[in-house]
C-alpha cells in the first residue's frame, strides 16, 4: 500500500526558511564587494586602522573584540555599535560588554569612508574589515575577508547574555554556543587564541584568587596575579588588570596555548580549554606550531564573521554607526 507523505509542519517549514536565509546571506558576501561602488573603501579602512594603532595601540585589540561581540549575537549586523536612543537600549549597557572601549574611533573610520562614499559602506563591514586589519597590526595572519553585510535596525541586549559565553561557563556550554553559529571544536579553540592579546580586569580574575587560590592555577603565577589584584573586591572603574600573555602581550601568537598548558591562563575557560579531553588535543597542536595556529585562527575568524549576515535589501547602510537612519 502506497504511503502518502505528510506536508511539513509549520515549525519545519519555518526552520527551512531560516536555514535558507542563513546560507543565502553567507553566499551573497563576496571578496571586493565595494570594487565598483566604493573602490577605495578597504584601503581607507586599512589606513585608518594603521593611524589609530600608531596613536592608540590598544585599538587593534578592540577591533577584534568588536567582531566577536557583534557576530556571536544573532548576526554580524553592527548591532553592537548602536547607542541607547528612543526604543533602542544599547548592547554596550550589558555586563558582558564590560571593559569594551574605543567605540568613538569606529566613528572616525566610518567618517573617513563616508567622506569618500556616502551611505555605501556598512558599519557591519567596517567592524569586519577593521578586525581583519587589526589582526595584522597585532602580528596575526592576513585574512581575506568577504564584505557585503548590511546594518541591522535593532539591539539584541535582551538576549545578549545568553548568546555570549561567560568566562566561568562550562566547556559544554561554550562549545555548544560556538557550534550553534557554525564553529567546530578546533575553530572554537583557535578563536579563543585571541586571548593571546589584551588584558583581563581583576573583577574577572579574583574568583580564582580569593578567598583561596584555585588549585588548578600555577602557584607562582597566582602569586603574581595577587600582586596585580590585591583586593578581593576590586573597583570596576579602577584600572586593575593583568595581561593575558606576559611574554608577547600585543602579538597574536600561540603563546596563549603554551601558557594555558602550564596552567597560567587567567580565566576558568582558559584552564578548561587546556584540560578538557575534547579540546586539549587541539590546544597541544596549536601550541606546537604558530603557523598552524594562524591558519586555524584565520578559519575561525572567517566562520565568525559570516554568521547570519544581513545582505541584499535587508537592513540598511547607517550614516552614523551609533544610530539607525531616520525613517
Amino acid at each position: 500500500m502506497a504511503t502518502v507523505s505528510k506536508p511539513p509542519s509549520n515549525f519545519s517549514y519555518l526552520l527551512l526558511l531560516l536555514l535558507l536565509q542563513f546560507h543565502l546571506g553567507k553566499s551573497q558576501l563576496q571578496l571586493n564587494y565595494y570594487s565598483s561602488s566604493c573602490p577605495k573603501a578597504e584601503e581607507i579602512v586599512s589606513e585608518q586602522v594603521k593611524q589609530l594603532y600608531n596613536k592608540h595601540g590598544n585599538t587593534a585589540i578592540s577591533w577584534v573584540r568588536n567582531l566577536f561581540h557583534d557576530c556571536i549575537v544573532k548576526s554580524c549586523d553592527a548591532s553592537l555599535l548602536l547607542d541607547t536612543h528612543g526604543d533602542i537600549i544599547s548592547e554596550k549597557t550589558s555586563g558582558r560588554s564590560f571593559g569594551m572601549r574605543n567605540f568613538k574611533y569606529v566613528n572616525t573610520i566610518k567618517a573617513a569612508v563616508e567622506q569618500e562614499c556616502p551611505l555605501t559602506v556598512s558599519c557591519a563591514d567596517i567592524v569586519a574589515l577593521s578586525a581583519r586589519d587589526g589582526i595584522v597590526m597585532l602580528g596575526g595572519p592576513s585574512i581575506e575577508m568577504k564584505t557585503g553585510r548590511r546594518d541591522g535596525r535593532e539591539s539584541y541586549v535582551a538576549v545578549l547574555e545568553e548568546n555570549i559565553p561567560n568566562h566561568n561557563d562550562s566547556m559544554d556550554l561554550v562549545l555548544s554556543r560556538f557550534e550553534s553559529i557554525g564553529l567546530d571544536v578546533e575553530a572554537t579553540v583557535a578563536l579563543l587564541g585571541a586571548h593571546s592579546v589584551g588584558r583581563v580586569h581583576c573583577m574577572n580574575i579574583v574568583q580564582r584568587l580569593y578567598p583561596s587560590v584555585d588549585p588548578t592555577l600555577d602557584p607562582k603565577h597566582a602569586e603574581y596575579l595577587k600582586k596585580r589584584c590585591p583586593d578581593p573586591n576590586p573597583d570596576p572603574k579602577a584600572v586593575q588588570y593583568s595581561r593575558n600573555d606576559l611574554g608577547t602581550p600585543m602579538i597574536i601568537d600561540n603563546n596563549y596555548y603554551k601558557n594555558i598548558l602550564q596552567h597560567k591562563g587567567l580565566l576558568m575557560v582558559d584552564e578548561e580549554l587546556a584540560t578538557d579531553p575534547r579540546t586539549k588535543p587541539y590546544v597541544e597542536n596549536l601550541a606546537a606550531d604558530n603557523d598552524y595556529f594562524h591558519q586555524q585562527f584565520s578559519r575561525a575568524i572567517l566562520l565568525l564573521s559570516e554568521n547570519n549576515p544581513l545582505t541584499s535589501d535587508q537592513g540598511e547602510i547607517r550614516k552614523d554607526c551609533r544610530f539607525v537612519n531616520s525613517i
